[in-house]
């Protein structure tokens, strides 16, 4: 199918079977994930994938109950850098340079540069850039998704303290941003499985300047 079909095809699952996702589309979809555009190329996010049917179940708690954290397969969790620092724009230029057979300090410049415009923006300013880079990658791995035929529930109803500490981000210096359980539709038990995908009309949600 294509994207557009794809897309059509999709919806956020109110209740998920328990079926397990195949280990290869799973791998897809993580590395669409992977693979996603990010400012200067920092990445400035860590994915988590957790099907532990314990800590499933804590996390539910702090997902205010939602079904599709336990009857999901594995929930994708997106944990953004809590701040950009000199030392982590540094580490990344790095190993761009070897990767591209360059010297460690190829990128040395850019980087230095890039740490120059952001350390004045503030810690608010840090973590609003990397969660808005976590949500590329979120973005394209629900595509992925859906060109897989495996359902997603694009979630942000969780209290990401909770979280945080189910998983001990804050020592990592990350926090979640934006959680998404995958698995497969109960469509006898799912509300919405059956409604019409409603969406802004074309013409009213694009504006072209000639």
């Amino acid at each position: 199918m294509s994207l557009i079909n794809n897309l059509n095809w999709r919806y956020a699952t109110k209740k998920m079977n328990g079926q397990t996702v195949q280990k290869e589309k799973l791998d897809y979809i993580l590395e669409a994930a992977r693979l996603a555009p990010s400012s200067s190329g920092l990445q400035p996010y860590r994915i988590f994938v957790i099907s532990d049917k314990e800590v499933l179940e804590k996390i539910k708690g702090a997902a205010f109950n939602q079904s599709q954290i336990t009857d999901c397969s594995h929930l994708i969790v997106w944990a953004a850098w809590d701040s950009y620092s000199s030392e982590k724009i540094g580490d990344v230029m790095t190993k761009t340079s070897r990767e591209r057979g360059l010297p460690d300090n190829a990128s040395d410049e850019y980087g230095q540069s890039l740490w120059a415009n952001y350390q004045s923006l503030g810690e608010e300013w840090h973590k609003n850039h990397t969660a808005k880079q976590a949500y590329i990658s979120f973005g394209l791995a629900i595509a992925a998704a859906a060109e897989q035929q495996v359902d997603a529930t694009p979630m942000e109803g969780f209290d990401s303290a909770k979280l945080d500490e189910i998983l001990g981000l804050e020592a990592l210096g990350l926090k979640s941003v934006v959680i998404l359980p995958i698995g497969y539709r109960d469509e006898q038990h799912d509300w919405l499985v059956n409604l019409k995908k409603v969406r802004t009309p074309k013409e009213e949600f694009v504006t072209v300047i000639d």
